[in-house]
């Protein structure tokens, strides 16, 4: 019998441990309080949206994405994801904005250098609550564990990968509002189904996770191939997503009159031919924004080539002259018949 009783003890022991590693394992989920409550979390952690957050590794329903233009910001590398919460699902509006539902996070981390020399910056979070949306920078630490809510920004020195040493700003709080601010609310400005990929798109659909297929998806060139492009929609495709934010009505430098977004077809809205609403050292002495033919006359280029504050666009995002975008702008004016 004790022989017997041994036996049983065994058997049983092994049919637990076998059930225990047939279990599969517990999938880490993201902290919906922390999106949707009323306070601002210190640590980018307590989102949980990484499963390893050095390696920028998505937890499961974190969704990583990219923009065929993206806007430059000193040659940064700009790792995008989104998540939604549980019981929503994001909405079509045409080739605008996708409908991002109370509960949303988009989520965007700035890195310079490559391999193992790549060093996490910053890493900015927008959360969209029932009272409006939520713009939050967290700055990375010396370990590349984990970000810090910087509330008020930060300076850091770094070298861009064209090699040029700068003093780099993670914008604070309220400075995000600047780009971020339309018609006196916070909004996103990146995931507009124009400038995301069909294929992207096409497995949010499949996934549940996105309603039904954008119209008009996917039209704006991938920057990497701009050289190939129509030398217009890779132009403009550059307006719409580095000076579009600020340049449309209702949002905060509509007072210059103009209207740099990618579905604007008038000329005078896009400064061809338009005199400035203030003329002044950001001018350049320039009489019009955009001169058909003439680049070097145009206030546009004028202040797109200048890394000097006051006179440099855009004010805010950036340190450096992006010279591909410059170029491909230079291009298209001077390719304007006068």
């Amino acid at each position: 019998m004790k022989s017997f009783g041994w036996l049983v003890c065994a058997v049983a022991a092994l049919s637990g441990a076998m059930i225990a590693r047939a279990a599969p394992p517990q999938q880490a989920a993201v902290n919906d309080a922390a999106i949707m409550g009323d306070g601002m979390p210190r640590l980018l952690s307590d989102y949980g949206f990484f499963d390893d957050a050095g390696a920028q590794l998505p937890v499961a329903g974190v969704h990583p994405y990219r923009l065929n233009t993206p806007l430059y910001s000193d040659g940064a590398e700009k790792l995008r994801f989104v998540y939604r919460a549980a019981g929503t699902q994001f909405g079509a509006q045409g080739e605008s904005l996708l409908d991002l539902p109370v509960g949303t996070a988009l989520i965007k981390t700035f890195a310079f250098g490559e391999g193992s020399e790549r060093r996490l910056i910053e890493t900015r979070v927008l959360l969209h609550r029932a009272d409006g949306w939520l713009a939050l920078p967290y700055l990375w630490n010396d370990e590349q564990t984990d970000a810090q809510l910087a509330v008020v920004g930060a300076r850091i020195d770094l070298t861009t990968p064209a090699g040029q040493a700068i003093s780099y700003r993670v914008p604070n709080k309220n400075q995000c509002k600047e780009c971020h601010g339309l018609s006196g609310e916070v909004v996103p400005i990146g995931p507009k189904a124009r400038n995301l990929s069909h294929a992207w798109l096409s497995r949010m659909v499949a996934g549940g996770h996105l309603d039904t297929m954008p119209q008009d998806a996917d039209q704006l060139p991938l920057w990497e191939e701009r050289e190939s492009a129509p030398l217009t929609a890779a132009a403009r495709a550059y307006l719409d997503v580095n000076c579009a934010h600020c340049h449309q009505p209702g949002a905060t430098a509509s007072n210059s009159g103009l209207d740099l977004r990618w579905e604007q077809q008038a000329p005078e809205a896009l400064g061809i031919g338009k005199r400035p609403v203030a003329a002044g050292r950001g001018a350049g002495g320039h009489l019009f924004d955009i001169v058909p033919g003439s680049p070097d006359a145009s206030i546009l280029t004028y202040r797109m080539a200048s890394p000097e504050p006051g006179v440099a666009m855009p004010e805010l995002g950036k340190a450096t002259v992006d010279e591909e975008g410059l170029t491909i702008v230079r291009r298209w004016i001077e390719e304007m018949a006068p």
